[in-house]
């Protein structure tokens, strides 16, 4: 076998597009295939949400798809009644649809002489009246039962409205305009009762407490304004945003304002009017254009160009729906017959047949932030969202032990050669254990495995007694973005460490090459008997997530952020394929004969694939 020189590989290839699936495993829960923009929560808190091409989606609170209506493409906003029971849109005209159905309800059209195009729609609390704000600055009013024009207010002369609220109690609507104001006016008598002049840039939303007392106006001159109108001063400038601040929304109680932002942030608010901070909720990666609370008030809802729902728990401002709230989509073959496939993805470990997709023994079992199946296919290993691992006879599904961690979550989960040994990673005090697998008992902890670098991965030697731990760097501590050291788990000695930041590691079959996905979008390939670093690969556009290499140890695959799972010719380092998919790739396991590879991905879902067509040209 030669042996291959140190280079940058500079990936050009093409990206070909993803083979035909095998099977699908799960289902996307909160996920789209287009840009959201309205949400909603019904009266029982299940979710609905309509995609900016006009499909309107029906979600359970565990994320899963009740229902799908394709509406229509032609219309440019949405924007449904309190408990979602119709749904508003708009172009040149407005159309009202069930929500329940999807079914169309009225097509209203502007009179010929009232023509212009619709920029905003508001419902009133009791769903009586729709409003529509348009391009030359009416403001028209339509009964939602006789589905009749019923009066307008030339809100803002020959400028166009660009949000609408009617308060809780009916009383009053306010519009924002393009001229950077924002008028409240009588509901019934259509009559001027405040103008709100402070803003100095454009005012997407507005939205009413409760109470219907405050209005706060989002602004993209950084702030959230909080209004008493009829005063014509505001009492607050919410002033903690980012440069734009594109949409809020009051929970029913009152008891928090949301704000989302232009850096993807949404800010909750526990007092507007003295600007009391909660806390900060990240987690999207675009734009945020709706935000929906529970009836409760104890959950937030919040989606946009990211096209994933995501739903909160505003009482600890923890994500508890959506993209995988504990971390990247792990998943785990469980070798035997029949062969079986283990996900993290949904709110518990799901465990399916994989020749006949059936769910199967032992799924449904606890809640996950990462999970492991040993070689030998007796054990599932369950790294958990609390201190514990959970140790699971994987053949009955019986549970064999807990294995507690010094601090939560249980990042990374895996198994001996041997399948005698579990190993699992504590990321916030970068400690890796090491437990017996028969006994329950704790056999080893590496303290500072990653040389004080936080623990994203850890993976054995096949000779079972290296293992190599690998992290990040956050302080950039010795002028580096992180590290990966190897351990002699006989010895207890640090062999020897690499001074690069790693999400993922794994070892070829024959033990010669260690792989590593850096965090600048390449996979590092290095000789674990010389330590020298053999290959840099590059292609991702995005972050990689996962390093794997296949059971011949001829092939190694990565997986990322940008879609793809690209593939090398171990010996030769030259690059063989890359295939996109149709969202971020976070895992990859093979089937112990190679046959199938399987992806985990961030929609929850996981993908069957057969390896040979993979690597097709």
């Amino acid at each position: 076998m030669s042996t291959p020189v140190t280079t940058h590989v500079e990936d050009t290839t093409p990206v070909r597009p993803s083979p035909l699936v095998k099977r699908v495993f799960g289902e996307p829960r909160f996920h789209t295939d287009g840009d959201i923009a309205a949400i909603a929560f019904s009266a029982d808190g299940s979710l609905f949400s309509i995609d900016e091409a006009g499909v309107l989606r029906h979600w359970a609170q565990d994320g899963t798809q009740l229902a799908r209506h394709f509406l229509s493409d032609l219309e440019t906003l949405w924007c449904f009644s309190a408990g979602a029971k119709v749904l508003a849109s708009g172009n040149d005209d407005l159309l009202l649809w069930d929500v329940k159905t999807g079914q169309l309800l009225r097509r209203i059209e502007q009179p010929s002489e009232q023509q212009s195009w619709v920029t905003a729609i508001a419902f009133s609390a009791d769903g009586t009246t729709v409003v529509s704000g348009h391009d030359d600055g009416k403001l028209r009013f339509w009964d939602t039962a006789a589905y009749k024009f019923v009066g307008e207010i030339a809100a803002h002369p020959r400028k166009g409205i660009a949000a609408i609220a009617f308060s809780p109690n009916g009383e009053f609507v306010a519009t924002a305009g393009e001229d950077l104001s924002v008028r409240v006016w009588d509901a019934e008598t259509h009559k001027p009762v405040a103008e709100l002049k402070s803003h100095t840039d454009r005012i997407p939303a507005l939205t009413w407490s409760p109470d219907s007392t405050l209005l706060i106006s989002a602004g993209w001159d950084t702030s959230a304004r909080v209004w008493r109108p009829p005063q014509a001063d505001p009492l607050m400038l919410l002033n903690s945003h980012a440069d734009q601040v594109v949409t809020t929304a009051f929970s029913p109680d009152g008891k928090y304002l949301a704000c989302a932002d232009s850096d993807f942030d949404i800010h909750l608010w526990l007092d507007a009017v003295i600007a009391v901070r909660g806390p900060v909720l990240r987690g999207h990666n675009d734009e945020i254009r709706c935000l929906a609370f529970s009836p409760d008030g104890t959950k937030l809802a919040s989606a946009g160009a990211d096209r994933v729902v995501h739903v909160w728990d505003v009482r600890d401002g923890k994500l508890i729906a959506g993209p995988n709230p504990r971390g990247r989509h792990a998943i785990a073959v469980i070798p035997g017959s029949p062969l079986r496939l283990a996900s993290s993805g949904a709110a518990n470990v799901r465990v399916w047949d994989v020749e006949s997709g059936d769910e199967v023994a032992p799924t449904n079992l606890c809640s996950a932030f990462s999970v492991a199946a040993s070689p030998d296919g007796k054990w599932l290993g369950v790294g958990g969202t609390d201190y514990f691992t959970q140790l699971w006879d994987a053949a009955d599904g019986h549970l064999a032990a807990s294995l507690e961690a010094t601090k939560p979550p249980v990042g990374f989960v895996t198994f001996s050669p041997d399948s005698k040994v579990l190993a699992h990673t504590s990321p916030a005090d970068g400690l890796v254990w090491l437990w017996t697998c028969a006994t329950g008992q704790p056999d080893m902890i590496i303290v500072e495995a990653a040389d004080a670098c936080t623990l994203e991965t850890v993976a054995f030697h096949p000779n079972g007694k290296w293992i190599a731990c690998g992290g990040v760097d956050y302080m950039s501590t010795c002028e580096r973005d992180g590290a990966v050291c190897i351990w002699d788990v006989t010895t207890k000695e640090k062999l020897f460490t690499y001074d690069t930041g790693v999400t993922s590691l794994a070892f070829d079959p024959q033990g010669k090459y260690l792989a590593g996905a850096g965090l600048d979008d390449a996979v590092y390939v290095w000789d674990a008997e010389t330590q020298h670093t053999v290959f840099v690969f590059g292609g991702h556009q995005q972050n990689i997530n996962v390093v794997v290499f296949d059971p011949t140890g001829s092939y190694l695959l990565s997986g990322g952020d940008d879609g793809t799972v690209r593939a090398w010719d171990v010996l030769s380092g030259r690059h063989l394929v890359a295939r996109a998919f149709d969202c971020p790739v976070q895992s990859l396991a093979f089937s112990p004969d190679g046959k199938y590879l399987f992806c985990g991905n961030s929609n929850t879902t996981c993908y069957q694939v057969e390896f040979k067509k993979f690597l097709e040209e």
